[in-house]
């Protein structure tokens, strides 16, 4: 009886390379050594490819891509809504194109040699009107979602950095990066696909110049922002009035990040006392403390209005996260106080306090429902705004999933008999960016060299499409889900390009990914919007 001899050593590798072939090598190398990236900066580099054996394809693939994830998680006494729904956005896709002229002859990467595809982007001002095409109240919130978001929530962006908090909740996260791929098309029955031979990505930060926009219109009752106070002043509780205290202040000018100083504003409060008896002197100030509250708010549909806290609390796919951090504390005992009288306007000068002229507050707060038409008091309150250095603040956004916003605490202590011995107001405030100047901050923060923490900015291959792809998990109740859709409105099964859409849209996403759009539990049904960077 025979017996088969068994495989050598080489017989088991050939094998092992049939069954299972190595990967090819992929590295993501830039020329440009910027840690962070803003508006219409170019992106330059070169993708490596190394095969350790020899290795057929079809098509390589570079593109510049910024994703949008969150999840929202809701615990409730109806077992039908409660739970986990996510939802992922892909608002941002530039291909590079003429990659085919640095194919190698034959379509094979040969065993050990290196194969270079140089890339370029340039990160647009503005997205395609085509990536938001959900339902909103006014064409402003469509400008604002069509605005490129900041990268946030990335955590494990770069790890070097000394101050990589920008107070961003795990549930939220706005990721780019240079995804690389290499694929080869195979026969499945019918169809033709496209089989993944290897992955790679690298994510960069990207903080886009932002201009300061309008003041809001703050008054309504559910508003989130507190503009003007009264508060009746009392030499004991069991006493009656000396008067009535008034504190106001306007939105002040955005907090403006650059480069060639730090980030700093004035904000102006004007105080207002009208005394009921005339002998009665203004009341005796104590500090005033000022506060920064970053809240971020996010949702597993799409956004039809700007956010606002009264609307989160009663929206199941809508979550908010805020932290607030400690500016200074005044003293403002010394303050001068300014008799006016009502007969006579004060002069309108830059310096009187008493003047109606508007220096970026409003001018002489209206009188109080007390007022008796006597002499008042005013007096102007100047408070220094800087960012503090222990946090990384992106500027104000809003996008079809994510916003960020900021809020001014002032509080002023009052000596006062009462239950409530301080006046507290709530002032929007913004954070805008200039253009080409985040880099040189982020830079000045670093203590390491410019090259630290490139290898912590590459996924591998593995997980390089949960970076770029949405999820597949468990679909959620249709009462917690909604109908929103982010993106085109056409549906799934048409290939035709609606006439409408800019030059280089791509009306479906890849095969495989639409494979997986009814198990996202966004709820969008629709195929995430995409468009090609094309050279002129």
């Amino acid at each position: 009886m025979s017996r088969t001899p068994l495989p050598n050593g080489d017989s088991i590798n050939k094998l092992r390379n049939l069954v299972q072939a190595p990967k090819p090598e992929i590295k993501i190398n830039l020329s440009t050594r910027k840690k962070t990236y803003s508006t219409l900066d170019r992106i330059e580099g070169v993708v490596a490819v190394t095969a350790p054996v020899d290795t057929a394809f079809d098509d390589v693939e570079i593109d510049f891509v910024g994703t949008a994830r969150t999840f929202v998680e809701r615990l409730t006494s109806a077992a039908a809504v409660s739970g986990r729904a996510e939802a992922f956005h892909q608002f941002l896709k530039l291909t590079q194109p003429g990659l085919q002229e640095h194919y190698p002859e034959g379509g094979m990467l040969r065993a050990g040699q290196t194969y270079d595809f140089p890339f370029i982007f340039v990160i647009p001002p503005h997205l395609l009107l085509r990536i938001c095409q959900h339902t909103v109240k006014s064409p402003m919130i469509r400008d604002a979602h069509l605005q490129l978001p900041p990268s946030f929530g990335d955590k494990d962006l770069d790890k070097s950095q000394q101050y990589a908090d920008d107070m961003a909740p795990e549930m939220a996260s706005v990721r780019y990066g240079i995804f690389a791929k290499i694929s080869k098309t195979k026969m499945q029955g019918d169809e033709v696909t496209k089989a993944s031979l290897a992955s790679k990505a690298r994510r960069l930060r990207v903080i886009p110049a932002t201009e300061e926009h309008p003041p809001l219109a703050v008054g309504d009752a559910e508003s989130d922002y507190v503009m003007r106070r009264e508060k009746s002043v009392k030499k004991s509780v069991l006493k009656g009035k000396l008067g009535t205290l008034i504190m106001e202040a306007a939105q002040p000018q955005s907090l403006r990040l650059s480069s060639s100083q730090s980030a700093s504003v004035m904000a102006t409060v004007m105080l207002r006392y009208d005394p009921s008896d005339a002998n009665a002197p203004p009341p005796k100030l104590g500090s005033l403390v000022s506060k920064l509250k970053a809240a971020t708010f996010f949702s597993s549909t799409a956004r039809k209005d700007f956010p606002s806290k009264h609307a989160a609390m009663h929206d199941l796919s809508q979550g908010l996260h805020t932290e607030q951090i400690g500016l200074s504390a005044r003293c403002m005992a010394n303050v001068e106080w300014t008799k006016c009288a009502p007969s006579k306007p004060a002069p309108e000068r830059r310096d009187s306090a008493c003047s109606t002229t508007s220096v970026g507050t409003g001018g002489t707060p209206a009188p109080s429902d007390n007022y008796k038409g006597k002499d008042y008091y005013t007096a102007r309150l100047l408070v220094p705004i800087e960012l503090p250095t222990t946090k990384a603040f992106v500027p104000t956004f809003h996008s079809c999933l994510i916003s960020r916003i900021y809020q001014l605490k002032l509080e002023l202590g009052v000596h006062t008999a009462g239950l409530a011995p301080s006046m507290e107001l709530k002032i929007p405030i913004q954070i805008s960016v200039e253009a080409n100047q985040w880099d040189d901050m982020s830079r000045n923060r670093r203590e390491s060299s410019p090259d630290s923490g490139a290898d912590e900015a590459e996924v591998d291959a593995d997980d390089a499409s949960d970076f770029f792809s949405p999820r597949t998990i468990r679909a959620p109740s249709e009462g917690f889900v909604g109908r929103s859709r982010i993106g085109s409105q056409a549906p799934i099964e048409s290939a035709e390009l609606p006439s409408d859409a800019p030059p280089g849209y791509s009306p479906l996403p890849p095969a495989s990914a639409r494979s997986e759009m009814h198990h996202r539990t966004s709820g969008f049904g629709m195929p995430w919007p995409d468009h090609t960077y094309r050279a002129v």
